[in-house]
């Protein structure tokens, strides 16, 4: 697998991969309401096309095809992290965000975060990140549940230590 910065000439098959990652999320998870509200149909191609010129994703190639993508905003933002379901648990998402955290770090970015799905939350847990609430947005008119979740990259931040007891010894 091959990690590059985003080309305009993936721009469709990165639209694709969203739409496809989604709509293959267990009905259990999210309802097809609310998968159709989140990547409606058809896929607005120009849309996404002016969005990821932006945005500027990593993406994971392999036999070159889009397997996977990642977004990294200039104050620690993760906008959007997706597996293609054919490669979902074959590591692609993993080493998408050890490619942001390195490229996190050389940017001198101290604090990644995230609105982690339902389905994101536990990759994002088992990296560190903290889940700072619980959030029900509108898609749509449709309600979608989230998380703000966060990670601080700098290993001595604390978010809060008791300070030791006085022992009475000088």
């Amino acid at each position: 697998m091959d990690i590059q910065a985003y080309s305009a000439s993936k721009a469709r098959e990165i639209a694709d991969l969203f739409y496809q990652s989604v709509h293959a999320i267990d009905s259990s998870v999210y309802t097809p309401e609310q998968k159709k509200a989140w990547a409606p149909t058809p896929v607005d191609y120009s849309r996404w096309s002016e969005r990821l010129s932006k945005k500027k994703p990593f993406v994971a190639m392999l036999e070159n095809r889009v397997v996977g993508f990642i977004e990294l905003d200039a104050d620690g933002y993760i906008d959007c992290i997706y597996t293609h379901p054919d490669f979902q648990g074959m590591g692609v998402a993993s080493a998408l965000y050890k490619y942001l955290v390195a490229e996190a770090k050389g940017r001198g970015i101290e604090r990644l975060y995230v609105e982690a799905s339902l389905i994101a939350k536990p990759f994002f847990e088992h990296r560190g990140f903290s889940v700072i609430k619980k959030n029900e947005v509108k898609r749509n008119g449709v309600s979608l549940v989230n998380f703000s979740m966060e990670k601080y990259l700098n290993s001595n931040r604390v978010a809060w230590e008791p300070k030791p007891k006085n022992s009475g010894h000088r």
